[in-house]
Order: structure tokens, then C-alpha cells, then sequence
């Protein structure tokens, strides 16, 4: 089950990834009001991925604080499809593509199925 749960936090960690390049792209510090620009965004984003990379380095050992990191970056995963939601609610077309969806569907489905298998090794 520890190898299964690597693979989800990794291939999470990649989707995750891909949608905060693509948020890059649709300048999303303007869609969430944050100040800096892009400046501020990037400057954001290393202790995240720094923490992202962590975790999967304390998954891949086993340790109970990969658990912990594993089941934020899931609640991580899940907020982002949600909050991307309610946007195209709003009519905000910028995470309109057919990747796009792709890639918000598909962390959505790897973050539950991630933190069933975190809450699974963590109650076992």
C-alpha cells in the first residue's frame, strides 16, 4: 500500500504542477487578487513546491509525516478542482481548455483516491 500511495503522491504532484505552470500562463495572481504579480506569485511558489518535493521524499520513506504531507497535498488537489469550479460558475474562462479541464478532472479523481490510501495506512 506504501508504494501505491507514492505513485498517487507523485503522479498528484505532477498534475498539481502542471496546472500552477498553466496558472503562469492565465496570470491566476490576478484572478485570486493577489499582490506582487508575477513576481509575488513566483516568490510563492517555492515553498510550495519545495514542500510538494519534501513530501514525496518522506512518502517514499514511509514516515508518518509523509502522511501528513500526503493528506494536505490531497486537500490541496481537491480545493484547487473546487475553487476552479466555482469559477467557471462565475463565467472565468481562463481554465477553459480541454487540458485544462483534463488536468483539474484528473487531480480531483488522484487526490480522493491518494487520500483514501493515506487514510487507509494511516488507521491500519
Amino acid at each position: 500500500m506504501a508504494d501505491l500511495l507514492f505513485w498517487l503522491y507523485l503522479s498528484n504532484s505532477v498534475l498539481l504542477i502542471n496546472h500552477e505552470i498553466e496558472s503562469a500562463y492565465w496570470k491566476e495572481w490576478e484572478l485570486f487578487n493577489l499582490p506582487g504579480g508575477v513576481t509575488g506569485f513566483l516568490l510563492v511558489h517555492f515553498p510550495l513546491l519545495l514542500f510538494v518535493l519534501y513530501g514525496l521524499v518522506l512518502v517514499f520513506k514511509h514516515s508518518l509525516s509523509g502522511l501528513i504531507f500526503s493528506f494536505i497535498l490531497c486537500l490541496g488537489g481537491i480545493f484547487t478542482f473546487v475553487i476552479h469550479m466555482c469559477f467557471f460558475k462565475k463565467n472565468r474562462n481562463e481554465f477553459n481548455k480541454t487540458i485544462s479541464k483534463f488536468i483539474l478532472v484528473a487531480t480531483l479523481f488522484v487526490s480522493l483516491a491518494q487520500l483514501a490510501v493515506t487514510i487507509y495506512i494511516m488507521i491500519t
